[in-house]
């Protein structure tokens, strides 16, 4: 077991503690597939009015990205994108996003951190909104990679009947994707 550092402000931390913090951190990402795998499960409870429930929905996104040709990193963030709507349905792409970071490309980071103002393309206009938000990114080297992921995957991921793959075919991804690296 770790031991626990003296300090009692960052200021009079010694590299030795750092040393010691940065083995637990490892001991703490080796943690985060499990974690991970956990919030995915809860969205299986929430049908929040759609057609399916929102697992359903990120396993749909994800199986038509992989029998698409996909990447494995470019499935990973088709099947978390939407893992932060239990917790802040609002800004759900920034929960997926901040967890995505380190681990995948700047382009499929940002397809991932604004996926929402894109899917609004196809629905805004029904509840007040304006559909073309978007627009506001239209110089950005990933609009259209957005825009496609959208369009491609996220968007008719809410098939009743679409046989996706369950959330068992995902784990080995998800286990690679977020094992700790050696440093």
């Amino acid at each position: 077991m770790a031991t626990r550092a003296s300090f009692k402000s960052f200021q009079e931390s010694t590299k030795e503690e750092w040393a010691e913090i940065m083995v637990c951190l490892q001991e703490t990402q080796s943690m985060v597939a499990d974690r991970v795998l956990e919030q995915l499960r809860y969205l299986e409870a929430d049908q929040g009015g759609f057609p399916v429930n929102r697992l359903e929905h990120c396993l749909q996104t994800a199986t038509r990205a992989e029998r698409d040709g996909r990447d494995d990193e470019y499935v990973l963030c088709a099947l978390i994108h939407d893992i932060g709507d239990n917790l802040a349905p609002f800004n759900h792409p920034d929960i997926a996003a901040g967890i995505l970071k380190p681990f995948v490309s700047e382009k499929n980071w940002w397809m991932t951190k604004h996926h929402g103002i894109f899917q609004g393309y196809y629905f805004w206009h029904h509840i007040g909104l304006d559909r073309d938000t978007r627009e506001q990114f239209r110089d950005s080297p990933w609009f259209g990679h957005t825009e496609e992921f959208c369009a491609l995957y996220d968007s008719p991921a809410f098939d009743s009947e679409y046989q996706s793959f369950d959330l068992a075919h995902f784990e080995p991804l998800i286990r690679d994707a977020f094992r700790p690296k050696p440093r």
